[in-house]
């Protein structure tokens, strides 16, 4: 009985003081399945935004607060995108924080107030997805660096898996006529996204933290659709879908559906995670370029058609009148 009493000691004296899960916050919804990935059974994780919000204006409120009470750790992003956290974190400042865009190159905004800026929605590169995950795998090893090879594993897998997903869509988009290939949406938060996948990028405007959709926006577009004859136009999730449906309308164009962005949906939506946000984003995006494309395809046809028809008719009316 001793003996066992004294084993039952040592194997309690051996296991690590964080044997309960790591509590993990995170300012946003993709962030938050990201570290799920990575962390696995050893990390519990909250998003302080919730399913479908706007993360570049969102208002915290002091149920947030609440929230992260007993949170290990902090994952943000910044470059622009939570204009609220700066704010929110000095009531919360004794939680660590870590941004996870170290490394990033970022792409800058083109356009409106914030133009030059660093546009911060680069999770939807696959490339910078590697980077994030990382960075994550950094973040939670320095936590619990006895989990640090299941960290490690969890990555592994997770990047694989992302980029296998990217490299089928990349063959589906060679299919599609080069002059179709446009990315033309609400919000310009697919430059990186439309720079992996080779899309030529249109927006109504260039991040949602400024003016939305104004007459000046849309005849912009709608003027560069006409004019490029483009076949699709998207929305995204968080937003309404009136001015791209109105630049679609005006321009002979098709409205080619909602596409997923800055915030996940809930468990039973579309994109529960960040892996169904990237895939089902970019096959709503090639489906739409190619419907879009067959649309120009039989426009030009017809009127081709019609032109041969008018033709025909003149010369049998001159032929009547001689």
């Amino acid at each position: 009985m001793k003996k066992y009493v004294f084993l039952l000691l040592i194997t309690f004296a051996s296991t690590p003081l964080l044997a309960k899960p790591l509590k993990i916050a995170t300012t946003f919804t993709i962030f938050a399945d990201m570290a799920k990935q990575v962390g696995g059974k050893h990390v519990e994780v909250v998003s302080i935004t919730k399913p479908g919000a706007d993360i570049h204006n969102y208002q915290p409120t002091p149920k947030d607060i609440v929230k992260l009470q007993g949170a290990d750790l902090i994952l943000w992003h910044g470059l622009n995108l939570e204009l609220w956290f700066d704010k929110f974190y000095r009531n919360v400042s004794s939680i660590p924080k870590v941004s996870l865009t170290k490394g990033i190159v970022p792409l800058s905004i083109d356009g409106g107030a914030y133009h030059d800026k660093p546009n911060p929605h680069a999770w939807m590169s696959s490339d910078n997805a590697t980077i994030y995950i990382n960075s994550i795998v950094e973040a939670l090893t320095a936590l619990a660096p006895h989990h640090a090879e299941d960290f490690q594993g969890n990555a592994q897998r997770y990047e694989q898996q992302i980029k296998s997903a990217m490299a089928g869509f990349k063959k589906q988009l060679a299919q599609i006529p080069a002059d179709q290939r446009w990315l033309v949406s609400s919000e310009g938060a697919f430059s990186y996204l439309a720079a992996e996948l080779g899309l030529k990028e249109l927006f109504i405007w260039p991040i949602n933290a400024d003016a939305q959709g104004s007459p000046k926006q849309i005849k912009h577009v709608i003027d560069q659709v006409r004019a490029n004859k483009i076949g699709a136009v998207f929305s995204e999730s968080t937003v309404s879908d009136k001015p791209a449906k109105q630049v679609a309308r005006e321009a002979n164009s098709r409205y080619a559906g909602v596409l997923y962005v800055d915030s996940l949906s809930g468990p039973k939506g579309p994109v529960p995670n960040y892996l169904s946000l990237l895939t089902v984003t970019t096959q709503t995006i090639i489906d739409g370029l190619n419907k879009g494309s067959q649309d120009r395809s039989g426009d030009e046809t017809l009127g081709a058609s019609m032109g041969a028809s008018k033709g025909a008719s003149k010369g049998a009316s001159k032929g009547i009148v001689q």
